[in-house]
């Protein structure tokens, strides 16, 4: 972080989720979400790209982490590599929400609206 002079790092650490360190030391833990895992082909840039999308669209970086890790484990759950469609991404958050209590901690812990 000192050599690049950048506020936050993402670390995505597989089956371990995904971390945020941010400059401030604040340090955000995102458990992974993905119920089996077929081909991990894809989920780095499928992170990358979503994190991109949310910070575009004006989300947080948590928020756009949050969903990056929720996309991430939608394409792991495929085999070869795979696009994550709005519904797709719109269902699993709603079944992540209802099913995960790490992941309702989370959600109540940072505003998604």
């Amino acid at each position: 972080m000192k050599i690049l002079d950048c506020d936050a790092v993402i670390i995505t650490r597989g089956e371990k989720g995904m971390s945020i360190f941010e400059k401030n030391g604040r340090v955000t833990d995102i458990p992974a979400i993905a119920r089996e895992v077929y081909d991990v082909t894809g989920a780095g840039d499928t992170v990358i790209g979503v994190m991109g999308l949310g910070l575009a669209a004006n989300l947080n970086l948590l928020q756009s982490a949050f969903l990056a890790n929720v996309a991430a484990g939608i394409v792991v759950g495929e085999i070869g590599t795979a696009a994550v469609s709005f519904d797709k991404l719109k269902r699993a958050l709603m079944a992540y929400s209802r099913d995960t209590s790490a992941i309702n901690g989370f959600i109540n812990q940072y505003s998604f609206e």
